[in-house]
């Protein structure tokens, strides 16, 4: 990848706190025009890597570029959008008069921000709502109004740190129709989040740190296909049956009780889906549904982390 293709470049990002290495010397690099998921358990140095790239905070050692420019430099802050995990608007304010103000913080036209605005609160939903106050607004539509100010600027790279947590369902699809939709039309996207499923959906590639260490960068397909050991077949049966009496049957290796379905990982489901059709008939129960599962993304995440030496 030339200089010019790169939106992000870290090189040997170090930052300790306290004699804690919170992020220990990381390197990846994020392509323009990309949809990049980073990924990772609570603690594994996923917002100190973005405090650092977004120039919130400095690095103990290493380097991080923005653009072609130094994290934290004005030149990095004026190209990115960020959406942090805790941030907020001015409850006391008009969304409106929120957008605008952020507006005049980067200095665009008095025209321009009301138009660029117009677009926005229209996109996010909320345009009939622009004059209500920040104060009388959901979670999910105080969540779209940052989005909305991140983006007032029209920057060529947007952070967004876990962008749909704990929101509703249909503020959470919006959002998601939304980031797809501005990474479709050539932004750069640098996305922090514990959704395994948004990643999956959303993201070219993803990142996977902790312990402060990079373990694993791919397409989710490609880290899925890779931990072809987390296979496994779920069942459901007409009756409850005993975990135990399923962990105990030949090649499982786990069990998890998912709803009214066991999820059995193993390494050899074939010879398990023989096994659960014998074990159902000499226990006198009836499978409703038997299916051989693919790894997910998920498992794959489970997978790298509790390995103490990863992959990049």
């Amino acid at each position: 990848m030339s200089v010019n293709d790169k939106a992000i470049e870290v090189r040997n990002l170090t930052k300790r706190y306290d004699g804690l290495t919170a992020v220990d010397n990381i390197c990846f690099e994020v392509r323009k025009g990309e949809l990049f998921g980073f990924l990772g358990p609570n603690g594994a140095g996923k917002t100190t890597t973005v405090r650092i790239i977004t120039g919130v905070i400095k690095a103990d050692d290493g380097t991080a570029l923005v653009m072609g420019s130094r994290a934290g430099s004005l030149k990095a802050k004026q190209v990115a959008g960020v959406v942090p995990e805790m941030a907020n608007a001015y409850n006391d304010l008009s969304g409106w008069k929120n957008l605008l103000l952020m507006a005049e913080l980067y200095g665009i036209a008095s025209g321009e921000a009301k138009e660029r605005g117009e677009v926005l609160l229209k996109d996010l939903g909320l345009l009939e709502r622009k004059d209500g106050l920040v104060k009388t607004y959901s979670k999910g539509m105080k969540q779209r109004l940052i989005l909305g100010m991140a983006l007032i600027s029209d920057p060529q790279i947007l952070f967004l740190d876990e962008p749909t947590s704990g929101l509703d369902v249909q503020s959470t699809r919006l959002i998601k129709s939304l980031i797809k939709s501005l990474n479709d039309k050539g932004k750069t996207v640098f996305l922090t989040t514990h959704d395994m499923d948004e990643a999956n959906q959303l993201c070219d590639r993803v990142a996977i740190i902790n312990k402060g260490k990079i373990v694993a960068i791919d397409a989710p397909e490609r880290l899925r296909i890779a931990t072809s050991g987390r296979r496994s077949v779920e069942v459901s049966f007409t009756d409850s049956v005993s975990v135990n009496n399923l962990a105990r049957l030949p090649s499982v290796n786990e069990v998890q009780k998912i709803g009214d379905k066991y999820r059995l990982y193993t390494d050899a489901p074939g010879d398990l889906v023989v096994t659960l059709v014998n074990f159902s008939a000499s226990n006198k129960l009836k499978i409703i549904s038997l299916n051989i599962l693919a790894p997910s993304l998920e498992d794959a995440f489970v997978a790298l982390t509790e390995k103490e030496h990863g992959y990049v």
